[in-house]
């Protein structure tokens, strides 16, 4: 059974993606990361940001977990600001930190969004599996959610559950 985490990466640590990831918290005791109480800078190419917390929280994130799931709104057709520096930061495991990042062979990846619409746009899926595959993790597939109503109804509960239950039977 693989053990999954919650790497969530939105500007409101009280928004629609935070009600997906306590519900499933609730329901599953998925563990939660909120990127935006990280201090992690913008990928450089001299990296002069090697001392903030990217690197310590990818330890963690590596020997603690089996499967990655990034929870976004989707902002302008695409991840949030906070999860694209993220994903701009994994550059790091494939210059300065490579052992670490060869240690993400194997593992599992997925995406969760939310947004005021009924399907997500055409795309928006692409960073996540294509940097999965990239780093020769196995791509679970995603869930959007229409959260127009700032509410998780009885459907909501069963896609995520649903989902959770791909993530864990792996």
């Amino acid at each position: 059974m693989s053990k999954p985490v919650f790497i969530i990466g939105s500007a409101r640590s009280d928004g629609n993606t935070f009600l997906m990831a306590d519900y499933l918290h609730q329901e599953k005791a998925i563990e939660r990361i909120d990127l935006s109480k990280y201090n992690i800078g913008d990928y450089d190419y001299q990296h002069r940001n090697r001392g903030d917390g990217f690197i310590p929280l990818m330890k963690g994130l590596i020997y603690n977990y089996d499967t990655l799931v990034f929870l976004s709104p989707v902002y302008w057709y695409s991840m949030s600001a906070v999860m694209k520096r993220f994903f701009d930061r994994i550059t790091d495991l494939l210059t300065i930190e490579k052992e670490l990042g060869r240690k993400l062979r194997g593992k599992n990846m997925a995406m969760i969004c939310s947004s005021g619409s009924q399907q997500v746009n055409i795309g928006f899926e692409e960073p996540f599996s294509l940097t999965a595959g990239y780093l020769g993790m196995n791509y679970l597939g995603g869930l959007h959610l229409d959260l127009t109503d700032n509410i998780l109804n009885q459907e909501d509960k069963v896609k995520l559950l649903e989902f959770y239950k791909k993530l864990t039977t792996v």
